[in-house]
């Protein structure tokens, strides 16, 4: 709406926004699109001086929050960090942000790269900030800023503590912006951030921004996963008489009549598994590309390649082979020939004027950008990928293809998780290009149609930590911290939070009577002596009066021999301590009682510290224990 179309009230009320928030509205002159409400929310608490949590879905615009955190830290002339899970993703971010600001203001560090590290931009893999905020580095005076995207890594079992430490040890001035999927406890986890980072705001959006229509792949036939206009997601009926009537099989000849006729035997399915060839074929002639094909192996993503090859797969035109050929040459004129014969560039190069390739992390990087940029450009129209394709690389498809709904995790083959579910069909549709994304299951007879249905249906899901002390974790954290204030940060963890939210508030206070009692010791500090051993002789003293004036009363009630030697000896540890106070040298202090008037202060608070750390070792779980027996 144009400013004149708007009433008096409306002109002064939009005036008066862009008076209270000059960095937000230099943003938006920088945009040329809208942003969404969550958007807007989440820009304005970081505007504020707030940090935020933002938990939208895969592809709705999560990170537009932290490229107005780098401007903001711009416009302060302060530094920020963004951190992302992997390599390739950092490598993407770099790229775009130099396009954005420069290769002079922008750094990127990686585990095997280092480039510009003292920009005031700087992409990295979260690891990398972790061991600068251990090694207590340089680079993190007057940082800003960090934003950490795909915070949600942090439920990871291997690598997850990698983002809780980072969020914990974090110095407390530096504005974090947490970029999540679509968590069912967002609100726990905002709180959490609230109590170790201070003021969060949580912004949720469940909000996906191209609608997702789920489909399976029965043999050749592409079905419907859920009953056509069903509000509650009931599973297809005729998918499920399908799948009941290929499983009843005759089961005589194979298991000599040991089972019953018609008893299902999911070992002898009839249901017919098709080529990857052949899913493309499938794919193609419903107008379902391009597509990433997801397969949870990179031996078999690059088996699924020679596979199109072999089979005669081709999707581009001849044109379309003449500038993928040109700017693959373009990208790859640095490496040397008989490297790139070693590589396997030409059966690569083959694959990809096809119009198909590969995408996982045993690439190399360049083949990998080139493999980025000709998707993104639609002349490759399938990409067969590894599921770290699914970490916000910005490669969105019209359609996603799961081969399976199982993958080996290091040391079984597992169900995939909802969570792993809604990342991989995350990249299914285009903003701004496709009405509907799609994903694609290729069906197999172990699989249940109720179980998928319920697996597909559920949008979102628990942030669980897995965070357990390793001795690794242990000793950087005694070198950086020291033994106690490393427990006092193993306290404070999310998975303390999670088993015992009142811990993590407790250990916060802790934290923060810790500071005034470091202030109260500086304020008693005498230039004549020890004031605090001095307060300690005076402490003692006082409580022995009270004792003996204790005694004193019961013995008027009633004598006691017990009692009168008590008293003796008490009486004797008095006088004894009036010398030891008058013999002091800070019992001459012109400031004497200035100084015990803040030592009493101290000695208050030191009992109710004892007493919240008492609370906290009756309550403390695995987390700080753990770290105890390490």
């Amino acid at each position: 709406m144009a400013n004149e179309d708007l009433s008096a009230s409306e002109r002064y009320a939009r005036a008066k926004v862009k008076q209270s928030a000059p960095s937000y509205n230099s943003f938006l002159e920088l945009l040329d699109f809208a942003l969404d409400p969550f958007q807007e929310q989440a820009c304005h608490a970081l505007a504020k001086g707030k940090g935020v949590l933002v938990a939208a879905p895969t592809g709705a615009g999560k990170t537009i929050v932290g490229e107005f955190a780098i401007h903001l830290a711009i416009e302060k002339n302060q530094k920020v960090f963004y951190t992302t899970p992997i390599k390739a993703l950092s490598n993407q971010k770099y790229a775009e942000l130099v396009a954005r600001y420069g290769p002079d203001r922008v750094g990127l560090l990686t585990g095997d790269t280092n480039t510009n590290s003292d920009a005031q931009i700087v992409v990295m893999t979260t690891e990398v900030l972790r061991n600068m905020i251990y090694a207590n580095s340089d680079s993190l005076i007057e940082l800003g800023y960090v934003v950490m995207d795909e915070v949600h890594y942090l439920a990871d079992r291997f690598r997850g503590a990698v983002w809780e430490e980072v969020i914990l040890h974090l110095p407390k001035d530096v504005k974090l912006v947490s970029l999540s999927a679509t968590v069912s406890n967002a609100e726990e986890f905002g709180a959490w951030l609230e109590e170790v980072r201070g003021d969060t705001e949580i912004v949720v959006s469940e909000h996906r921004p191209v609608p997702l229509d789920q489909h399976v792949l029965f043999g050749d036939e592409l079905m419907e996963l859920f009953a056509a206009g069903s509000k509650n997601q009931r599973v297809n009926a005729e998918l499920v008489q399908k799948h009941s009537s290929k499983l009843r099989i005759p089961l005589g000849k194979y298991t000599k009549g040991k089972k019953p006729k018609g008893e299902l035997d999911r070992r002898f399915s009839r249901i017919p598994k098709i080529s990857k060839p052949e899913v493309v074929e499938i794919l193609e002639d419903n107008d379902l590309l391009p597509a990433i094909f997801f397969i949870f192996s990179r031996v078999g993503c690059d088996a699924a390649v020679r596979a199109c090859h072999q089979y005669g797969v081709r999707l581009t035109t001849r044109e379309e082979q003449q500038e993928i050929r040109y700017l693959v040459e373009q990208k790859t004129a640095s490496i040397a020939d008989e490297d790139l014969a070693t590589l396997g560039y030409f059966e690569w190069l083959s694959g990809l004027e096809r119009g198909v390739a590969a995408h996982h992390a045993g690439m190399l990087p360049a083949f990998k950008e080139v493999v980025e940029e000709l998707f993104l450009r639609k002349l490759v129209r399938v990409v067969f990928a590894t599921e770290t394709l699914a970490l916000g690389i910005n490669m969105p498809a019209r359609t996603v293809v799961l081969e399976r709904l199982d993958k080996f995790n290091g040391e079984s083959r597992v169900q995939i998780t909802p969570g792993e579910y809604t990342q991989l069909t995350g990249r299914a549709g285009r903003r701004g290009i496709d009405t509907l994304g799609h994903s694609v299951i290729q069906w197999s007879g172990n699989l249940d149609p109720a179980s998928v249905a319920g697996l597909a249906s559920k949008r979102s899901y628990p942030l669980i930590s897995p965070f357990k002390p390793t001795a690794n974790m242990a000793v950087n954290l005694i070198e950086a911290f020291g033994r106690k204030r490393a427990r006092e940060v193993l306290e404070t963890s999310f998975a303390q939070f999670q088993a015992d939210r009142s811990v993590v508030g407790l250990a916060k206070g802790i934290r923060e009577k810790q500071i005034s009692l470091d202030g109260y010791a500086k304020s008693m500090e005498c230039h004549l002596g020890d004031f605090f051993a001095y307060s300690s002789i005076r402490r003692e003293l006082s409580d022995i009066e009270k004792l003996l004036s204790s005694t004193r009363t019961r013995a008027e009630r009633g004598k006691d021999i017990r009692q009168t030697k008590g008293r003796s000896e008490h009486e004797r540890k008095l006088a004894e301590l009036k010398v030891r106070m008058k013999t002091h040298p800070c019992h001459l202090c012109s400031h004497r009682e200035a100084h015990s008037r803040w030592a009493e202060r101290w000695w208050q608070l030191h009992r109710e510290t004892q007493a919240i750390l008492d609370q906290i070792e009756g309550r403390t779980n695995l987390v700080a224990s753990t770290f105890d027996k390490i």
